[in-house]
C-alpha cells in the first residue's frame, strides 16, 4: 500500500476481472451524464428564453459536478507519477492534447458556417486558432487535466500539505480573469490534487459506504439537505462554502458510485463511466442536434422535458457515434494512433487505460 491508494485500485471495493473498481466506474458515470445535462439544459433554456425543472436539477449539481470529476481524476495518479517524463507525458499530456485538437478541429466543423454569417470567415479562423490558447466549448476538462498532471509531477518533492493549502486557498480566492485555463486552475486543482494525496481516504470512505449501507443513505441525505438548503439559500458559492460543498458531494458521489456497486444496479451508468471520455468527447453533436429539432417542431412544449430528452439524447448519441467509428474503422476518432505516442506503447486499449 502506497500513501496514495495505489494499491486500493486491487484490493478493495470490488475489483472486476478486467482490472477495473466498479464504483470508480459508477461515479464517473453519474460524473459525466451530470455534465451533459448541464450543457444541455442551459442551452435548451437559452435557446428557449424559458426555465424548466431540469434547471434545479443543475443548480443542485453545480457545488460538486466538477469537484468530483476532478478528484476521481487524481485517484490513481500515484500509479505513474514517478514513470520517467517521456514516458509520463505520453500518457498524461500527449494523449489528451491529440483528443483535443482531433475534437475541437471536429467541433469547429460544425459550428464554422454558423460563426462565419455572424463574424466572417477570417473571424472564424481566428477563433480556430485562439482555441489552442483558450479551450474551446465542452473541452476546456482535457485541455486542463494534462497542465494538472505535469504541475503535480513537478511539485511532488515538495510537502503535500503545502501544496494544498494553496490549491485551496486558490479555489477560495474565486480567482476571474476571464482566461479558462487560470480561473479553472484555480477553481479545481485542489480537488484533483486531493484526489491524488489522500486516495487512500478515498477508498477508505468507499469501504465503509460498503460495509454500512443503511448509515451511508443516511449521510447521502443529510448531504442533499445540506446543499440543495445552501443552493437555495444562494449562498452555495460563498468563499470557504464552495470549497466545502464541492468536497461533500465528491464524497456524496463516491458514496452513492459504491452503494449501486454494491447492489448492481443501474448498471448503464458504470458503462457510461469506463466509457466517459467517449461521451465526454462526442455528446455536442446528439445534443445540438436534438435541441434544434425539439425547439423547432414544437411538439413538446415542456421545457424540463426537452431538457431531459436533449441529455438521454446526448449520452446515448454520443455511445452510438462512437460504435459506429468503430464499425467504420473509424478508431482515430476516439482511439490514439501509433503515430501520436512517443514512449512505447502498452498493451491496453489506448483510450481507456488513460482515463
Amino acid at each position: 500500500m502506497t500513501t496514495n491508494g495505489t494499491a486500493a485500485a486491487t484490493d478493495r471495493s470490488g475489483p472486476r476481472a478486467s482490472g477495473r473498481v466498479d464504483w470508480v466506474d459508477y461515479a464517473k458515470g453519474i460524473c459525466i451524464i451530470m455534465v451533459v445535462m448541464m450543457h444541455s439544459v442551459l442551452g435548451v433554456e437559452k435557446a428557449a428564453d424559458q426555465t424548466g425543472f431540469m434547471h434545479y436539477v443543475v443548480m443542485f449539481a453545480k457545488p460538486f459536478r466538477m469537484p468530483d470529476f476532478f478528484l476521481i481524476s487524481g485517484l490513481f495518479l500515484s500509479v505513474v507519477i514517478d514513470r520517467d517524463w517521456r514516458t509520463y507525458l505520453d500518457r498524461k499530456v500527449m494523449h489528451f492534447a491529440y483528443f483535443y485538437v482531433l475534437w475541437v478541429t471536429i467541433q469547429f466543423g460544425f459550428k464554422a458556417p454558423s460563426l462565419a454569417a455572424e463574424t466572417g470567415w477570417p473571424q472564424v479562423g481566428l477563433q480556430y486558432l485562439e482555441s489552442f490558447i483558450e479551450p474551446f466549448g465542452t473541452l476546456w476538462f482535457i485541455y486542463l487535466l494534462p497542465i494538472f498532471f505535469v504541475v503535480t509531477k513537478l511539485a511532488r518533492n515538495v510537502h503535500p500539505l503545502v501544496i494544498w493549502l494553496i490549491a485551496a486557498a486558490l479555489e477560495t480566492a474565486h480567482v476571474a480573469t476571464g482566461w479558462t485555463v487560470i480561473d479553472e486552475f484555480c477553481s479545481r486543482f485542489v480537488y484533483f490534487y486531493t484526489g491524488y494525496v489522500l486516495a487512500d481516504y478515498v477508498f477508505a470512505l468507499s469501504d465503509r459506504a460498503r460495509a454500512r449501507p443503511a448509515l451511508a443513505l443516511l449521510g447521502l441525505g443529510l448531504w442533499a439537505l445540506i446543499n440543495g438548503g445552501l443552493v437555495a439559500l444562494v449562498v452555495s458559492e460563498w468563499p470557504v462554502v464552495s470549497l466545502a460543498l464541492g468536497f461533500a458531494g465528491a464524497c456524496a458521489i463516491i458514496v452513492t458510485g459504491t452503494l449501486l456497486a454494491r447492489a448492481h444496479w443501474l448498471g448503464f451508468l458504470r458503462f457510461c463511466g469506463e466509457h466517459s471520455i467517449v461521451i465526454y468527447l462526442a455528446f455536442f453533436l446528439p445534443m445540438a442536434a436534438s435541441r434544434t429539432l425539439l425547439l423547432r417542431f414544437g411538439v413538446i412544449h415542456d421545457i424540463g422535458l426537452i431538457s431531459l430528452i436533449v441529455t438521454a439524447v446526448g449520452v446515448a448519441g454520443s455511445l452510438v457515434i462512437w460504435r459506429l467509428a468503430l464499425a467504420a474503422r473509424a478508431n482515430f476518432l476516439f482511439e490514439r494512433p501509433d503515430a501520436f505516442w512517443i514512449a512505447p506503447k502498452k498493451a491496453a486499449p489506448s483510450l481507456q487505460a488513460a482515463e
